[in-house]
């Protein structure tokens, strides 16, 4: 076996991450950088470095890619309508790639041999770090502690964090693994495994529930420009801190809970609760404005791409040919893509009340009922005889 020196470990600063530090040191003798990405985790990553240091680390980096992350990530994604089983925003999906090119280039710049990450063997997040890191370097060694230790449940991990003094929060009582980034929480192990089971109030992390949100109803405007969500409520905002805007108004409001079995790249269903109000606010704000835009054709051509985008996103195939391809026909689809959306937020609930566009198909003159309408009514009867001739011929040859 090639003799490794030197590993650049993803570092969270969880459970996982924690020990896997410790461990790569005792097993390999290497020396282990840590690299943590801030992709908005809702939290101070300040206690990272030092953790990490303390922990064993030679060298603890953190980087800010929040804007990288919404911008070349999150919007690509959202304007392609990117909801992986027609429910999740992708919020962990969508992170894996950035993290995984920020965690490549600083092994080549730092000459390091190896790359680890803190994904299991069952889950889809092992794929999506590596096929990740052979697009970028197809030599690096990659290595997956969780697949190759003895520590064989998360119970155990904690045990061994506190026989070798590994700090870490979790505890046995609260065995939740979550991932947060701006986009969205994804929350699973401990009891929601049981898929019969409710999810307990403590396990969500940044909404309220809908039986406790307001009682009276939150109104919002968002403006977009070209496919850019650049204004709420009439007053302009960056991408980053108007997802963050929409999460706390979002989440006060009890929206953007999810609760879903889903389908993993590994092949067996998984049972996972998400909480993403932004996405969910946006999502659909972004598909009514579509309708108000788009002719017939491209709108529902453009629901097969999103399906598919999601699902190449979901398998762990950012830098596929495939992705950079769909996103040219998706690009093409945001030049109409300008106009505000109006929402009404409720206990959970989030509805559109009001649409309106420079670009805008819907022409009142012919959608009334009114005595102003435009629609030649007459011109029905010839239209309806040759959409419907191949039903007719068929039924015509088969009677005989």
């Amino acid at each position: 076996m090639r003799k490794i020196k030197k590993i650049v470990l993803a570092y969270s600063g969880g459970l996982d991450t924690s020990v896997i530090l410790y461990w790569l040191k005792e097993k390999y003798g290497a020396e282990v950088i840590t690299y943590t990405a801030n992709l908005g985790q809702g939290q101070l990553l300040d206690f990272i470095k030092e953790k990490a240091e303390r922990t064993g680390a030679a060298k603890a980096y953190v980087e800010d890619l929040r804007e990288e992350f919404c911008e070349k990530y999150v919007l690509p994604a959202l304007q392609a309508g990117a909801l992986y089983e027609g429910r999740y925003p992708l919020a962990t999906a969508l992170g894996r790639p950035l993290i995984t090119k920020g965690l490549v280039e600083l092994a080549e710049k730092e000459r390091a041999e190896a790359i680890a990450h803190g994904c299991s063997g069952k889950g889809n997040d092992q794929v999506r770090f590596e096929v990740t890191a052979r697009a970028l370097n197809p030599e690096i060694i990659i290595l997956a502690p969780l697949r190759e230790w003895e520590l064989s449940s998360r119970e155990e991990e904690i045990r061994y964090a506190q026989q070798h003094n590994i700090p870490v929060k979790v505890s046995e009582e609260s065995p939740y693994s979550i991932d947060r980034n701006l986009w969205g929480v994804s929350i699973e192990c401990g009891i929601l495994e049981d898929a019969w089971q409710e999810p307990p109030a403590q396990a969500y992390q940044i909404t309220c529930p809908p039986q406790k949100a307001p009682d009276k109803p939150t109104y919002l405007e968002i403006e977009l420009k070209e496919g850019v969500p650049s204004k709420l409520n009439g007053k302009i905002y960056p991408l980053v801190n108007l997802i963050e805007e929409l999460n706390k108004i979002g989440g006060v409001n009890g929206i953007g809970r999810i609760d879903m079995v889903e389908n993993r790249v590994v092949g067996i269903k998984s049972r996972e609760i998400y909480e993403a109000p932004a996405a969910v606010i946006l999502h659909c704000a972004y598909r009514e404005l579509e309708k108000l835009t788009l002719d017939r054709e491209t709108i529902h051509f453009k629901e097969t791409i999103a399906q598919k985008y999601s699902e190449l996103v979901y398998n762990g195939l950012w830098y596929s040919p495939l992705r950079k391809a769909l996103e040219g026909f998706v690009c093409q689809t945001q030049k109409v893509m300008s106009g505000q959306v109006k929402l009404k937020l409720y206990k959970g609930s989030c509805e559109v009340v009001g649409r309106r566009s420079p670009y805008s198909l819907y022409d009142r003159d012919l959608a009334t009922y009114g005595k102003e309408s435009i629609f030649n009514q007459k011109a029905a009867p010839g239209f309806i005889h040759i959409w419907g001739l191949p039903l007719k011929t068929i039924s015509k040859i088969r009677k005989k």
